[in-house]
């Protein structure tokens, strides 16, 4: 089934509720401006009809069209064009015509907004001035008593219908838009953040951490010869590396810790409240962890990681700089033979430590 089809039947049956009880109950209210005029019994018919067989037959019209969102806007025009009749044929018997059309008209702009509006106007002055031209009415006779009992419902009920849809539609647009921005955030391979997801949450924890001077480390990790794994194994194999390491840090990490996929075979963590001392314990576990596991299809594959490790100081005058202490601390890592994990020093800026490393 194509989208704009499944969209169509997802239209349709939004209506098919507010419609059925809206005619329902308009059936009262026409029926009450109608019946001192005494009209015929095919007019009786026509009236059970409309308000009790159509709304159905409207719904599987739509569903059995080939395209379903135009064959439903027809029938909001059909409604109009009926709804136009009965108000014709009260001869715009004030109060039951008004409630019939004004519930109309709430129905096409909620649909199709002022266009629809604008349509099915049209179409319910020809529905009036056909009824006006078959049964010559009086024009704006006086309401009764029973005429106005039987508008209250239409005047109460259909609005909530109307209401619930709309809540409905407005709680599904939420979580469609929650879906989307989770999406847009979240790496599709692991389901950890994406780059610039992470990227932006750690400008945010560097503001916070100098504001309220608080301890915090952020850690970069590489997966050992990742290159080789995917030339020797496949890219499949590779993925399902990729996969096994977000496993390893959702389970091995605290819930306040923060991780996403940085790039490639790089990944990346924010530790909040964490000293350099204890985010050093955290990754070392979870390098052990790694290092200990056995790939479920390839018990040869040993994996390892190298983790780079940098706290936030009052040396650094922005989050790319904290960034660059944690990304020199994994090249010393390494650099020095891998597998194992590695701290920038501390209250040192690291083109200084990147100096020392040269000497």
């Amino acid at each position: 089934m194509s989208t704009s089809s499944h969209k169509g039947l997802s239209f349709a049956r939004r209506l098919h509720l507010p419609r059925s009880v809206g005619l329902g109950m308009g059936f009262f209210t026409v029926a009450a401006a109608l019946y001192p005029s005494h009209p015929p019994i095919w007019v009786w018919v026509l009236m059970v009809l409309h308000g009790y067989v159509w709304p159905h037959l409207a719904y599987l019209l739509a569903c059995r069209s080939d395209e379903p969102y135009k064959a439903e806007r027809r029938n909001l025009v059909y409604d109009s064009l009926a709804g136009g009749f009965w108000a014709g044929a009260m001869g715009l018997n004030p109060l039951p015509a008004v409630a019939a059309l004004s519930m109309l008209a709430m129905n096409n702009i909620a649909a199709g907004g002022p266009r629809m509006l604008a349509i099915g106007s049209v179409a319910q002055a020809s529905g009036a001035l056909l009824a006006y031209w078959i049964f010559r009415p009086d024009l704006f006779p006086a309401v009764t008593q029973i005429q106005m009992y039987a508008c209250l419902p239409m005047l109460v009920i259909y609005p909530l219908a109307i209401g619930w849809l709309c809540y409905r539609v407005a709680v599904q647009l939420s979580n469609s838009k929650k879906a989307l921005e989770k999406l847009s955030t979240t790496d599709s391979l692991t389901g950890l953040m994406n780059h610039g997801a992470w990227k932006d949450l750690l400008t945010l924890e560097f503001n916070k951490s100098r504001t309220l001077d608080r301890h915090n480390s952020v850690a970069l990790i590489d997966i050992d010869h990742f290159k080789t794994i995917n030339d020797t194994y496949g890219h499949i194999i590779g993925d399902s590396v990729l996969k096994q390491l977000s496993n390893a840090l959702s389970a091995n990490l605290r819930e306040t810790d923060l991780a996403g996929r940085y790039g490639g075979d790089e990944f990346c963590v924010i530790l909040p409240d964490t000293s350099l001392a204890q985010a050093t314990d955290i990754l070392e576990r979870l390098r052990r962890t790694v290092n200990e596991h056995s790939h479920a299809a390839l018990p040869d594959l040993k994996l390892s990681l190298s983790v780079g490790i940098a706290a936030y100081g009052a040396h650094l005058n922005d989050a790319g700089m904290w960034l660059h202490e944690a990304d020199m601390a994994l090249y010393k890592a390494k650099s020095t033979g891998r597998n194992r994990v590695t701290s920038a020093p501390p209250g040192v800026r690291a083109c200084e430590s990147a100096d020392a490393e040269l000497e």
